[in-house]
């Protein structure tokens, strides 16, 4: 019976590891996302590598909660990514049309002119 309750709490452990694990990473996408223009873009690249835990089994229902709170912010996240990623792409539309234009180049020479 004894093995039983330490594979029970070995499993639970892992998850528990693995969820606090998944945590830090939101709270650091967050954190990106708090300060996206003073973060370098390598920094951000590196963020952004995740492998999901593997071999841990269905999830136990004690952390249920927990990780469907984990699961909330981590879609909060990615909503509000999307959201910056549109900010970004009309600003730089909009940068760009105010660039000056170069002098367009003509197609042919008139000889007779």
């Amino acid at each position: 019976m004894s093995t039983v309750v330490a594979e029970v709490d070995g499993w639970l452990a892992a998850w528990t590891h693995a969820l606090d694990a998944i945590e830090l990473d939101v709270a650091a996408a967050e954190e990106l996302l708090r300060t996206a223009h003073l973060t370098p873009v390598q920094e951000v690249a590196a963020a952004s590598v995740w492998h999901p835990p593997t071999e841990l089994g269905p999830l136990p229902a004690a952390l249920h909660v927990r990780a469907s709170a984990i699961l909330e912010r981590q879609l909060d996240v990615a909503r509000r990514t999307a959201d910056a990623l549109a900010y970004s792409r009309r600003h730089l539309a909009a940068a760009d049309l105010a660039r000056p234009r170069p002098l367009e180049t003509p197609v042919y020479v008139d000889e007779q002119a």
